[in-house]
């Protein structure tokens, strides 16, 4: 069964920092891309960063570019995405989702989907 597990969200105060983590099982690692999606309340779904893993392309939104890193350990499994600068519009439900090949930042293309960790940045 394909699971991915996210882990590392919390309450941090703007400017602080948080890392989060995206372990998967059940599929062959190396072979997908993971994307890191956000969602607040009222909004649609955002893709703020994603890594192919056979080629460790990654990209990253204009909302985080510079602040937000994503890093992939295979040995691991698992994918993280360290936060920096952390500001009160971060704040949202953070989901990692799995797709075969490379990389979108479209959530739409996604076919296996954590079940979420909340960050909550105050002001």
């Amino acid at each position: 069964e394909l699971q991915l597990v996210e882990s590392g969200g919390g309450l941090v105060q703007a400017g602080g920092s948080l890392r989060l983590s995206c372990t998967a099982s059940g599929f062959p690692f190396d072979d997908y891309a993971i994307g890191w999606f956000r969602q607040a309340p009222g909004k649609e779904r955002e893709g703020i960063s994603c890594i192919t893993n056979m080629d460790s392309t990654t990209y990253y939104a204009d909302s985080v570019k510079g602040r937000f890193t994503i890093s992939s350990d295979s040995a691991k499994n698992t994918v993280y995405l360290q936060m920096y600068g952390l500001k009160p519009e971060d704040t949202a439900v953070y989901y990692c989702a799995a797709q075969f090949g490379s990389y979108s930042p479209n959530s739409g293309e996604y076919n296996y989907w954590g079940q979420g960790t909340q960050v909550t940045v105050s002001s």
